[in-house]
This record gives C-alpha cells, structure tokens and sequence, in this order.
C-alpha cells in the first residue's frame, strides 16, 4: 500500500540527522541542524515534502513513529500530541518535533545508562563528555555506535582484571582467555553470564 510505503520511507528520513552524526565529528558539527523530511513511495517517486502530504499521509508516518519499539516516553507523548492536534501539528511534529522529542529521550538513556553497575570508567567519560556539550546527533550517534564500543572497552578491562587474580581456575581462566579479544557482545555476554557457568 502506497500510503505505508510512503510512512516507512519517512521514518528513515526523518532519522537523517541521525545518519549525518555518523560521519567525523567536524562534518556532524557543520551539518544543519535540520533537514529537509520527504517521504518516499518508490524508488522512481522524488519524494513528497511533508509540507505536502495529505492528512492520512501524515498521520500513517506518524503511526509509523510509534510503531517503532525503540520510541521512548517523549517520543510517543510528542507523537501522540500532534495526531490529537491539527494538520500543521502533525507538520511541525515530523519536521521538527520528532527529533527534539528524540534528543529528550536519548538524554534519558544516556543518564540511565550512568547507573548500571557495569557502566565502567569509559563508558562514564564518554557519557560525561556527550552531556558537557550534548547534540540530538552526537546522543544518538553515541546510543547507536559508541556506547557499544565504549562498553567493550571496559567490559575487556574487567576481563583482564579476572585474568590477574591467581586464585581463579583453570576453567575461568581459560573462558576468560578465550574471550578477551572476543566481540563487544562476547564480552558482554561473558561478563554478565558466561563466567558463572564455567566450572569453577
């Protein structure tokens, strides 16, 4: 169906910003702090502005929205907003308030984050450093990229941590060997797991 077409097509643009925080800092810096948002119905339609679509174009991408189960509380109460308001309500929210409403949740998950217990001395500087200066791009580019490699990195000290204790057996030490330059999600997994199921 066109219509749904058109709403996927426009998530994904309206997720652009994002997109361009993936490129060196310096080139997510200068890029502008909006975007032009079309939706896409095919390969061989250029696109229809927002400022363009219908009312049932606009509240299909805005359904589209909270069919995403990564859409947080501000996300789905900014969303939810616009559909019970009026036509330029729905404009404005996927111009514009979408990614601010982004920005407050990924700010969330950033401070969240900070109180695991497994958020180690990377992973803090990292957060600490994105929150000095935040941007909707820099937050998501971190949420989707760098807390991964964040993660990894202090999961991997905490591998070698087990590593340095000369009481462990032969079994851990051996899991924890065979890990140490494992996969971010390895380590993860071993750390979180893994070590408690080697017997020891």
């Amino acid at each position: 169906m066109r219509t749904n077409r058109i709403a996927l097509a426009l998530v994904a643009s309206a997720l652009a910003p994002a997109l361009l925080a993936a490129v060196p800092a310096s080139a997510a810096d200068a890029a502008p702090s909006s975007v032009t948002v079309t939706a896409v119905a095919a390969t061989d339609d250029p696109g229809t502005p927002v400022d363009e679509m219908s009312e049932e174009e606009l509240r299909a991408a805005i359904a589209a929205v909270l069919a995403d189960p990564d859409s947080g509380r501000g996300v789905e109460r900014e969303a939810n907003e616009a559909l019970g308001g009026t036509v330029e309500d729905m404009r404005e929210f996927l111009k514009t308030g979408y990614r601010l409403a982004q920005y407050e949740d990924d700010k969330v998950a950033v401070v969240t984050i900070l109180g695991k217990p497994y958020a180690g001395r990377r992973v803090t500087q990292e957060i600490n450093a994105l929150l000095d200066a935040p941007t909707p791009e820099k937050l998501r580019t971190w949420l989707e990229t760098g807390y991964r490699l964040a993660q990894a990195e202090d999961d991997r000290v905490a591998v070698a941590r087990i590593l340095a204790d000369p009481t462990i057996s032969a079994a851990l030490r051996a899991a924890a060997e065979d890990v140490i330059d494992g996969t971010p999600e390895e380590l993860r997994y071993f750390l979180a797991t893994g070590q408690y199921e080697v017997d020891k």
